[in-house]
């Protein structure tokens, strides 16, 4: 019925793939120990794939841990994502409020600076365009002075 063979060798098993993850020294001595138990055993049927190699008993259990780290990468990186989320939304919705907020503490902590500037701008325009008209008609008058005097009587 199935043309293929029972075992491909190019096609890697889950305790291939699990052993390169390196487990603990621990681990490693006790699968040694583990897995004459398990050669001694009778061989399966040739008709299973899986069971053409004997599995070691030390790697099994190191594949949930790798799919409960795997799994915990995944949420991590979702809550991870969700949280870049809400504080795009958040700032999203809080931008304008942020905006008036700040313009108006602005205006609150400028508005006394710039009625002292306006005041004192004023003052130096008081003074300055009573200098000017002081000496508009001082020269006026030093003017008609020296006309009345230069006229004949």
């Amino acid at each position: 019925m199935n043309q293929q063979p029972a075992y491909d060798e190019s096609i890697p098993v889950l305790t291939e793939v699990v052993a390169e993850v390196a487990p603990p020294a621990d681990t490693v001595e006790a699968g040694a120990d583990a897995a004459a138990p398990v050669a001694a055993e009778p061989a399966p049927a040739p008709a299973e794939p899986v069971s053409a190699a004997p599995v070691p008993a030390a790697p099994v259990p190191a594949a949930p841990q790798t799919v409960a780290a795997m799994a915990e990468d995944f949420e991590n990186r979702a809550w991870h994502a969700l949280e870049e989320r809400l504080v795009a939304r958040v700032l999203d919705r809080l931008q304008d409020r942020v905006e008036l907020t700040l313009e108006d503490q602005i205006r609150t902590s400028l508005a006394p600076v710039l009625d002292h500037v306006a005041t004192r701008l004023a003052a130096e325009l008081r003074e300055g365009l009573q200098q000017t008209v002081e000496q508009v008609v001082a020269r006026a008058v030093a003017q008609e002075l020296a006309h009345l005097k230069s006229r004949p009587a």
